[in-house]
């Protein structure tokens, strides 16, 4: 079946046929919201039908969305318009290294550069549990600016693991183990023999692809099939140096390595191969390495294998990322010493001179100037200023209104200039996140906000970059050419991505994507930049992260505890914060004087409220658990109940129940009894891809939470026995950094937010919304009172001034306030509840603590534990 130009599949309109095969037709087309030209794969029409097939693809779909690397085709949407199932993929300009290879020679070093990018891609498919069984140069793209791109995953398998830490494999027909899966040539020889394949069988795969690359012939001959199999089982490839090219010695040792019969002998997981190959690449010997004996081919691999090892230990003895000329250990010198957070800090030129924006004991943020050799620091005026960059010749690019709630450091305000040894500032332009000097010292990049957008201009008036998400921190490279842009899609996460773009707008690199990114600095190199991410699954440990122009990355350093970059010196030491931050719970009740502290381990968020004060529910995502749990808690002080896995949850009018988003990436909906019994699960509608801010109507039979269909948000309404959502809103806006009570106490109405992110009550039997009366621009709902006609909220600030506001007429009444005693470090209140008579009250906030350190002699060599 072929579409017409013209036509549209939800937003995507089809533009022209890019090409056809078994698995589908793939059109180039035009994303009508994004404004964005995509490829749009139309699924056969007997697996379209097949219902069985879709939800496996759906599966599928999913986990590959989630990868999110920059070597590996980005998936946008998988949908259903009729009996048509189509998946939305990034659109890509190049050619397979199929059809690169049958142009010709390659040089060493294009293979080298095509062959790290693929295990770049891979290593971060296998971190998640994707092993992609089917690598071959057809499913190789190299695209026009030189970035590889890994395409199909359809005979993919993922490994997870359960509760007790055993293997779960996702598995189908098409997958199952016995069966013969891959392409005759690149299959590694357990696939032929259709044993289970883990990731070392794509590491031998790539191994075969890059012997390819090499020699310019296919590593493993045959007539037919059967010969090729049999090859691939039984025979060696001959030397890569007897194909008439110059290979480096440590070159051949390792293509061997990948191309050994038995997994256990290879490379034991993509990432090694990627060091090895980077090795290789910077400046391994060149020789021509003789052939091997056969017979002493592991005698001859393990002496080759401990020069490659040498070779590796070279590379970084030299410092090769680092520019440096010797790896020794590095040591950390304490720049700070009073109690308080440190938002930003920058090296001046003279390199002895510090600057840093900090909220120290209790107070304000303001600058401070410091040496690196002097423990004191001396306050610069006015208050209210963070530094973003000093220029070369001493003068400041500050922003007010910089904030921090933990790990996050969001700054959004003024940007002005003034000089290092204080004055006052003279402003630049408003709504500005980030800031830098280019190299001259008299022009600045700029990150700042406009028409809802994130606009980068480099320098101010050369606009080469936009999006809809929020940007923590833009460097200009000291050539001056490019610039390194920190990017969040989520507003209040730190997680997001590195980006490296030109003058031209042109997008050099893009990253995989972090849970966590916190500041980043070029190195000495102008081609390299370092930045600080957090990987899921990767407990409270940062890695500082390289990326180059080419796309090469990797880890050099780990370090123990939550760390941020601030800035590098052109001779490597290095400006980095410790962070020591925890979300602790506070509760007030009707005859206490005195605030408690309720806080269970170290990120205790409270989601709701008995309405006798009894209990509090809350969230545990710190540290100290394996994942986001919720616990129960009475407000006596009795110990802490673990309910269970979730992500958010509310009471049911009886207390009996709590209703609960799980914390997968779906969110599904289940239901945990607060005492003795099962939980059971809420059953899922294909109707609904996402679930959040679940809460129970006042008859305890039915729940209300917002949801998304894959593309917009509504609020839902649903039967706690099952059945179909009913949506009963609009499309409108979530905003879970500020999550509150839906459900109105009788029943009849939802406040949310519309899709300007403004604040309405909408009616639950489809009446138009109306405003809420008396709302101001800095309040944040948090619930609704003993009837419908009130509502409480509060402001992000300390003391927190808990106002009753009435719906009917706008009237507002301070009810009461929080604090705790201990003021220094507090940034930001994470929730709060009240009873609905106002009486009492639980929430939850943010303490940040940091000390800045100066780091010398840093090799990248080991894991770090700060002082």
């Amino acid at each position: 079946m072929s579409l017409p130009s013209g036509k549209r599949l939800g937003p995507y309109e089809i533009i022209a046929p890019l090409g056809a095969g078994g698995m589908g037709e793939v059109y180039r087309a035009r994303d009508t919201k994004l404004s964005r030209f995509v490829a749009v794969k139309i699924l056969p029409k007997v697996f379209s039908l097949d219902s069985e097939y879709r939800q496996r693809f759906e599966r599928e779909a999913r986990m590959l969305a989630a990868l999110s690397h920059s070597n590996i085709l980005a998936i946008h949407d998988m949908a259903v318009e009729g009996d048509l199932c189509f998946l939305v993929c990034e659109l890509l300009e190049g050619q397979t290294l199929r059809h690169r290879l049958s142009e010709g020679y390659l040089s060493i070093r294009k293979c080298l550069e095509i062959a790290m990018q693929i295990a770049n891609g891979i290593a971060a498919a296998h971190e998640k549990g994707i092993i992609h069984r089917d690598l071959k140069p057809e499913n190789v793209f190299l695209t026009k600016d030189n970035q590889v791109k890994i395409l199909d995953f359809g005979l993919a398998k993922q490994t997870l693991f359960d509760n007790d830490g055993n293997t779960v494999s996702f598995a189908d027909a098409h997958t199952q183990e016995g069966l013969v899966l891959g392409t005759v040539g690149y299959m590694s020889p357990e696939q032929v023999r259709g044993h289970p394949a883990d990731m070392r069988s794509d590491i031998f795969s790539l191994g075969a692809m890059l012997y390819e690359m090499v020699t310019g012939h296919r590593a493993f001959r045959g007539e037919s099939r059967v010969e090729v199999m049999n090859a691939i089982l039984k025979e060696d490839p001959p030397e890569p140096a007897n194909a008439g090219k110059n290979v480096p010695r440590a070159l051949c040792v390792l293509i061997d390595r990948c191309l050994n019969k038995d997994p256990a002998e290879r490379f034991q997981s993509a990432r090694d191969l990627g060091f090895a190959l980077e090795a290789v690449f910077s400046g391994a010997s060149s020789s021509v390495a003789p052939p091997v004996p056969r017979s002493n081919r592991y005698v001859t691999t393990a002496i080759a294998l401990a020069v490659l090892g040498a070779a590796v230990f070279a590379a970084f003895i030299v410092g090769r990322r680092l520019g440096r000329s010797a790896a020794v250990h590095p040591t950390f010198r304490r720049v700070t010493f009073r109690p308080g957070t440190i938002l930003s800090a920058r090296f001046a030129p003279d390199g002895r001179t510090i600057v840093y924006g900090a909220k120290l004991d209790g107070t304000s943020s303001r600058l401070y100037v410091t040496s690196a050799d002097s423990p004191g620091s001396r306050a610069l005026d006015p208050i209210d200023l963070t530094v973003l960059g000093v220029s070369n010749k001493g003068e400041l690019a500050v922003v007010q209104g910089c904030r921090q709630e933990a790990m996050l450091v969001d700054c959004h305000g003024t940007l002005a200039t003034m000089p290092i040894s204080g004055g006052a500032p003279r402003d630049i332009m408003n709504e500005v996140e980030a800031a830098d000097w280019l190299p001259q010292g008299d022009e600045l990049a700029v990150a700042h906000k406009v028409g809802g957008l994130c606009r980068v201009e480099f320098p101010i008036g050369n606009t080469v970059y936009e999006t809809p998400g929020w940007i923590s921190s833009i460097r200009v490279s000291p050539s001056g050419n490019e610039l390194g842009i920190v990017q969040h899609d989520t507003a209040g996460s730190d997680g997001g991505r590195v980006l490296i773009v030109d003058r031209t707008g042109k997008k050099i690199i893009q990253s995989e994507v972090f849970i966590s990114l916190e500041g980043l600095a070029w190195s000495l190199s102008a081609a390299q930049i370092w930045f600080v991410a957090s990987q899921a699954g990767g407990g409270w440990s940062d890695e500082l992260h390289f990326i180059d122009v080419s796309g090469r990355e990797g880890i050099l350093w780990r370090f123990e505890g939550m760390t941020r970059l601030h800035d590098i010196f052109r001779d490597g030491r290095m400006l980095i914060s410790r962070e020591d931050w925890r979300a602790s719970l506070n509760f007030r009740g009707v005859n206490d004087k005195q605030e408690r502290d309720l806080s269970w381990f170290d990120l205790s968020e409270v989601v709701d409220l008995a309405p006798d004060g009894s209990a509090v529910l809350f969230l545990e995502g710190g540290e100290a658990p394996r994942i986001t749990d919720l616990y129960l808690r009475r407000t006596d002080g009795s110990p802490a109940v673990r309910l269970g896995e979730g992500d958010w949850g509310g009471f049911s009018p009886d207390g009996r129940w709590v209703i609960a988003t799980s914390t997968s990436e779906r969110g599904e909906l289940s239901l945990i009894p607060t005492g003795a019994g099962n939980g059971k699960s809420i059953p899922p509608t294909n109707l609904i891809k996402t679930y959040a801010l679940p809460g129970f109507l006042p008859d305890g039979r039915h729940i209300v939470f917002m949801a998304s269909d894959g593309q917009n948000w509504r609020v839902y309404t649903q039967d706690v026995n099952g059945g179909d959502p009913i949506a009963v809103t609009p499309e409108t806006a979530l905003n879970q950094t500020q999550a509150f009570q839906l459900a109105s106490p009788d029943g009849k109405f939802v406040w949310i937010r519309d899709l300007k992110g403004r604040l309405a009550i909408y009616s639950l039997d489809g009446s138009p919304p109306r405003p809420v009366p008396g709302l101001l621009a800095e309040d944040i709902p948090a619930n609704w009172g003993t009837d419908s006609n009130f509502v409480y909220v509060y402001r992000n600030d300390f003391p927190i001034m808990v106002y009753r506001l009435d719906l009917r007429t706008g009237r507002r009444v301070l009810v009461t306030q929080f604090c705790p005693r201990d003021a220094i470090g507090l940034d930001g209140v994470r929730s709060l509840r009240m009873t609905p008579n106002g009486k009492a009250g639980a929430y939850s906030y943010i303490r940040a603590l940091s000390v800045l350190y100066v780091v010398r002699d840093f090799s990248g060599t080991a894991s770090a534990a700060i002082p």
